[in-house]
């Protein structure tokens, strides 16, 4: 029986289901492709993806018309591809547990400073608060998990967004625009960029009032995380001071770190062995 260009494609990708790591190819790249949709801001059109991915154009057009029936993309009016809706379960559930693989060096944190811990993602435009632990003190700072605010304003946007290029971190400015939340607050981009300059060179953030009026923060990113995410204490600015501030950071750091390491255990462990 005659069979279509793409029914021998599928046979072929049959033929061979797993990749050079011992996973099932088709999987890897239709993960590939959710990726690279996201990268490129959550919509894109076929022969983008192919030139970017490298994957002829019927391999392309069978994966997403598979992540289309899931609902994990959607095909727009305009023929382009977008995330789908059932993505966002997916990422709302991921979010959860990488705040509870979070919380003991959260707590470790608090120990350590004194202060409130806490640990943030970048979600589109805006930074999220996935999981806190908050300080003994009785005058301490506290931030709803699930709180969302805008980058320019925070320790931990500043964090995330640091080794962002320019021309990304102005583009994302000028959508959610920079609202003054206090009178220190930074409202220009120039402004911001040059904060992250500071931050490139120190190796830290600071939020000094610029969010609250009172509050400091101090945040690090987490180094090699499977999505962009930051840890920070906050507390009284007359708790954390300039001279608190040199104590506290190498403790960020090394916390940090030991969360970036104990991610990709995780990360390891959960991926397929081969035979």
């Amino acid at each position: 029986m005659p069979t279509s260009s793409a029914a021998s494609a599928s046979a072929t990708d049959a033929a061979k289901p797993a990749s050079a790591s011992g996973g099932v190819q088709s999987l890897e790249r239709a993960f590939d492709l959710l990726e690279r949709m996201a990268d490129a801001g959550g919509e894109v059109g076929l022969s983008e993806l192919s030139a970017s991915s490298g994957l002829p154009l019927p391999t392309i057009h069978r994966l997403m018309r598979t992540l289309v029936a899931c609902g994990y993309v959607r095909q727009q009016s305009n023929r382009r591809y977008a995330l789908g809706p059932r993505l966002i379960r997916l990422g709302e559930s991921a979010s959860r547990l990488l705040g509870t693989w979070a919380r003991p060096y959260l707590a470790r944190l608090v120990e350590e400073t004194g202060e409130t811990a806490n640990m943030a993602l970048l979600d589109g435009d805006e930074i999220v608060y996935v999981a806190q632990v908050p300080s003994k003190h009785s005058m301490r700072m506290f931030t709803e998990v699930g709180r969302r605010v805008l980058p320019h304003s925070t320790g931990v946007g500043k964090a995330l967004l640091a080794h962002a290029p320019a021309d990304e971190v102005r583009a994302l400015l000028a959508r959610t625009g920079m609202p003054a939340a206090t009178e220190k607050t930074i409202t220009t981009a120039d402004g911001f960029l040059a904060a992250l300059d500071v931050v490139r060179a120190s190796g830290y953030a600071v939020d000094d009032n610029e969010q609250e009026v009172g509050v400091r923060c101090l945040a690090v990113p987490v180094p090699n995380s499977p999505t962009p995410a930051a840890i920070s204490i906050s507390g009284p600015a007359g708790r954390v001071t300039e001279t608190a501030t040199e104590r506290i950071v190498p403790i960020l750091q090394e916390v940090a770190r030991e969360l970036s390491e104990a991610l990709a255990n995780t990360a390891a462990a959960a991926a397929p062995q081969q035979a």
